[in-house]
């Protein structure tokens, strides 16, 4: 048993000190009835930014756990953007994640949810449970 704790502990503080970025925006993923919306307009909209910009890849950390059905928060680090490279990824994302929630079905499809001032820091994710690399495309 100390053997596993010890494991996780390790794993933990790696996985947190090969972070680069210090600063996260966050995204909730909410669900009304069936599950949580996809993830793909998102992931695309992160991928054309980042080809046509030729940024380093995005880190993103997804923390589950959040609801009976399936509710998440992804944290999407920007550091490695410019000011105005922040301004204008920031202004695309509202509207992949607006575009994303008009065209859903408001009986059944869940919400997307951001806020641009909400700023996470790399101490606040210190603190919460459940919390992994999300694995895309973007990562590699």
């Amino acid at each position: 048993m100390k053997n596993f704790v010890f494991l996780v502990f390790t794993f933990c503080s790696i996985l947190f000190h090969a972070q680069k970025n210090q600063n996260y925006l966050q995204i909730s993923y909410s669900s009304i009835c069936c599950g949580t919306p996809s993830t793909d307009p998102v992931m695309n909209y992160l991928s054309q930014f980042q080809k046509k910009n030729k940024t380093k890849s995005f880190e993103i950390l997804q923390q589950s756990g959040l609801g009976r059905e399936g509710e998440f928060n992804l944290y999407v680090g920007y550091d490695q953007l410019s000011k105005t490279q922040k301004t204008s990824f920031i202004k695309g994302l509202q509207t992949a994640i607006n575009s994303q929630n008009t065209k859903r079905n408001q009986s059944s499809d869940g919400l997307v949810n951001f806020t641009s001032s909400k700023i996470v820091t790399k101490a606040d994710l210190a603190s919460i449970k459940n919390l992994t690399l999300y694995k895309n495309n973007l990562t590699k």
